[in-house]
């Protein structure tokens, strides 16, 4: 449930609510009880930014780092049998 900010147009004072998406706005001001209240249009208070940004956050055990491991498998399926000696895996 998203937190909304709410402002009272008569005393001022500012207030958070955490409601549904689908519920109605609120419009009596807690503070001075006047129905004053209008909602505030706010940034988000979190980013979802670059790829796989949940990777640590919600997996655990041998599924922890999936698109690591899918990165590094198509970079050493690429490269073939390590020509040159260049590899530091064991075949």
């Amino acid at each position: 449930m998203p937190i909304y900010e709410y402002q009272c147009q008569s005393c001022g004072h500012e207030h958070e609510a955490l409601q549904k998406l689908g519920a109605e706005p609120l419009i009596v001001c807690p503070a001075c009880t006047r129905p004053e209240l209008m909602k505030k249009v706010s940034a988000a208070g979190f980013r979802l930014k670059g790829s796989g940004w949940y990777e640590t956050d919600f997996k655990s055990g041998a599924k922890k780092n999936v698109a690591g491991e899918a990165n590094g498998a198509s970079a050493a399926s690429s490269s073939g049998n390590c020509p040159g000696g260049g590899c530091t895996k064991s075949h």
